[in-house]
């Protein structure tokens, strides 16, 4: 087996096992994750406590699973969001081209002068809220560079033999978007999203620690380096240590996993 594909397949095992841990987080942490118990504040990690406990005397470990799902379940809900829009935005642009092309690109270039972080801080927190919430804002602001892609893609493939064979033979546009053009098209638009998940994994966690990203009540690791500003001061060194790390080797597996696709590239199909 070769070097990369052994290194794709450590990563991909590395992340199953993190989404692995948050998904059944209900089954696996060994503490309610909102209990309080004040006889136990700040407890360094020991055998009761793997990781610690907080200022309210809240285990650690079981925050740090439950605010993962919190973390992936907002990163997941807007890629999705986020790839639809621009799929179907890049689509329309790149395919019938001309001047509908031309008012579609502005419009693409006028949102990608402004950093997508800046749009979503401002709309955050004019609209502080729900996950779900968080969740669509950053999806509605997160499109732009899927549909440039998509763009790219469909003008590059509409101008091959293929695409002019199935014009002439009359089939039909859903078929021509869907099975020829979008189709051939998925492995570039995997990558992208690949990376916007990790991107939007860092905004998520940037939101959060400047306190307008998740409310304080719900665990993320967002609202879990926020609040550990504080505990850092009383020396509960734990308390941005492993979230830190969650976050760190989530984007990393993320990132490597994406690396490894774009240098594989992607096959026509007819």
């Amino acid at each position: 087996m070769r070097k990369e594909q052994k290194m794709l397949i450590f990563w991909l095992v590395i992340l199953g096992l993190l989404v692995g841990f948050t998904l059944f987080s209900s089954w696996l942490v060994p503490f309610e994750p909102n209990a309080m118990d004040m006889n136990h504040i700040y407890e360094a990690p020991n055998g009761t406590h793997l990781l610690g406990t907080d200022q309210l005397g809240r285990d650690v470990l079981s925050r740090l699973l439950v605010g993962g799902r919190v973390t992936l379940f907002i990163a997941t809900l807007s890629v999705v969001l986020s790839s639809i829009i621009g799929i179907i935005y890049g689509g329309i642009s790149g395919y019938f081209g001309g001047a509908i092309d031309a008012v579609m690109m502005r419009i693409l270039e006028a949102f990608l002068t402004i950093p997508s972080l800046v749009i979503v801080l401002a709309l955050q927190a004019i609209m502080q809220g729900s996950v779900w919430r968080m969740a669509m804002i950053m999806g509605c602001t997160g499109w732009f560079v899927t549909a440039r892609i998509v763009r790219s893609e469909f003008i590059r493939l509409k101008e091959l033999e293929f695409i002019h064979m199935a014009k002439m033979f009359r089939t039909p546009l859903w078929k021509i978007l869907f099975r020829h053009l979008l189709r051939n098209s998925l492995p570039a638009i995997f990558v992208v999203t690949i990376f916007n998940f990790a991107g939007v994994i860092f905004t998520e966690v940037s939101l959060s620690f400047l306190g307008i990203g998740v409310p304080p009540s719900i665990p993320s690791w967002g609202t879990m380096l926020y609040t550990a500003q504080n505990d850092l001061l009383v020396g509960a060194w734990w308390m941005g240590l492993f979230p830190g790390m969650f976050i760190f080797v989530t984007i990393l597996c993320v990132q490597a996993i994406g690396s490894r696709f774009k240098q594989r590239g992607g096959q026509t199909h007819v």
